[in-house]
């Protein structure tokens, strides 16, 4: 009996879009101020809802491989793709659990991307499914983010190995030595003057001003833009969708 799991697909694919664009703000709201434990409690939170979803995808698009009974290649177009991203948000979420290096993740999202891209260009471009330039929409904006989640993950990984404040350090601040008068001015009435010994404050180490740089937030929020824009996609097929998929027995 053929069971349609193509809404289950469009779930999963909301969900992590809402949990990566959340992640995402919140890691930047913590760079921001400097908070690498905040960074790093972000990551760590969505770990295990971002698993699980990841984990979901993969099962599901092992069996859209295995057992779709489709004709043609719409389980290709549908499946292959969506392997590519429960991998990777698996490895996103290991990553994440165990504060390794994101970056590797990144990677894997960047060419996954550009698969997902041109698997909805030319699924467009044939025409295939009823609303093809909505496909190629929702397989963009995921496809968008993938790509930049690799120089967003560089960005992280690179201030988390700073955790003392220097991974975007711009200038320094330096206290400058005030020098007491040497000498006391005589009053009005003429009093001799009277050498004191000078005291010289000792200054300070020159401490690092933390302020993030413009390009980094662009980054991260170009990022999470491409994230939203891909949830919202998703939602909309998820809106189109319903209504025949509950009405249709399997």
């Amino acid at each position: 009996m053929f069971v349609d799991q193509l809404l289950l697909y469009l779930v999963t694919l909301l969900i992590a879009g809402v949990l990566i664009g959340y992640v995402g703000v919140m890691s930047w709201l913590a760079m921001r101020h400097n908070d690498s434990a905040g960074v790093t409690s972000a990551l760590k939170g969505a770990a295990v809802p971002l698993g699980g979803v990841g984990f979901a995808a993969t099962v599901l698009a092992l069996w859209g491989q295995i057992a779709w009974p489709l004709p043609g290649s719409y389980n290709i177009l549908f499946t292959d793709v969506y392997l590519l991203f429960g991998v990777t948000l698996l490895v996103l979420a290991v990553a994440m659990a165990f504060s390794l290096k994101l970056q590797y993740a990144g990677l894997l999202g960047l060419v996954s991307g550009s698969v997902a891209i041109s698997y909805g260009y030319i699924g467009w471009h044939l025409g295939m499914t009823k609303e093809p330039f909505e496909m190629f929409l929702l397989y963009a904006g995921f496809g968008f983010a993938g790509i930049l989640s690799a120089p967003a993950t560089f960005l992280v990984d690179h201030y988390r190995a700073h955790p003392d404040g220097t991974a975007f350090a711009w200038g320094t601040s330096l206290a400058t030595a005030r020098r007491r008068p040497s000498i006391q001015v005589a009053t009005r009435a003429a009093q001799p003057i009277q050498p004191v010994t000078s005291e010289v404050e000792p200054s300070t180490s020159p401490t690092p001003i933390f302020r993030l740089p413009i390009a980094i937030s662009v980054t991260v929020l170009v990022f999470v833009a491409f994230v939203a824009l891909a949830a919202i996609a998703a939602l909309f097929f998820i809106d189109s969708t319903l209504p025949a998929h509950l009405a249709s027995a399997p």
